[in-house]
C-alpha cells in the first residue's frame, strides 16, 4: 500500500469504481503527462445525489460536504488515469468549481464550500494536492447536483 493509499484508510475514504460517462465524451483524457478529467457531482457513497441550490435548501457545511463527495470522485478518476497507482500523481494543477446557487447569492460562500474539495485533496495528497482554482456559482448544474468539480492533473509519465 502506498502512502496516498494509506492516508485515505486513515481517513476512511473509500474509493468508487471511476464512474463512466454520462454522455457523448470520456471521463479524463491523458495528453502527456497531465490528465484532464471531466467535472465530477456531488454523488454519496451510495450512489445518490447531493442536491440543493445554496440560499435555499443548501447551506455552506452541506455544500462542502457535497464538495467533498467530488474530491473523492475525482481521486477515483485519478487512480484510473494513473492505472491503479495514486502515487504517479505529481501534482494537482488546476481545479474549476461549479456550486449550484440562487442568483441573489452575494457569492462569498462558494469558495468556502469548494475548500471541501480542496481541504480533501490536501489531506489526501499533502503539499501535492495544493492547486490553483476556481469557484463559481451557476444557476443549475446536471441531475440537480449542488456542486461539480473538474480538474487538471500532472502525472509521471
Amino acid at each position: 500500500m502506498n502512502n496516498i493509499e494509506a492516508r485515505l484508510a486513515e481517513l476512511g475514504v473509500v474509493l468508487p469504481v471511476a464512474s463512466a460517462p454520462a454522455a457523448n465524451y470520456v471521463s479524463y483524457v491523458v495528453s502527456g503527462n497531465m490528465v484532464f478529467i471531466a467535472g465530477q457531482t456531488s454523488v454519496r457513497p451510495d450512489g445518490t445525489m447531493l442536491t440543493g441550490r445554496l440560499g435555499e435548501d443548501l447551506d455552506v457545511p452541506t455544500g462542502q460536504e457535497a464538495a467533498r463527495y467530488c474530491a473523492i470522485r475525482l481521486l477515483s478518476q485519478m487512480k484510473a488515469a494513473c492505472d491503479g497507482d495514486l502515487s504517479r500523481i505529481k501534482r494537482v494543477v488546476k481545479l474549476g468549481g461549479f456550486v449550484c446557487s440562487r442568483p441573489q447569492n452575494s457569492g462569498a460562500d462558494i469558495p468556502k464550500i469548494i475548500n471541501g474539495c480542496s481541504d480533501l485533496l490536501v489531506d489526501v495528497l499533502g503539499e501535492v494536492g495544493k492547486h490553483a482554482r476556481f469557484a463559481v456559482s451557476v444557476p443549475a448544474l446536471p441531475r440537480d447536483a449542488a456542486v461539480e468539480i473538474d480538474a487538471i492533473v500532472e502525472i509521471d509519465g
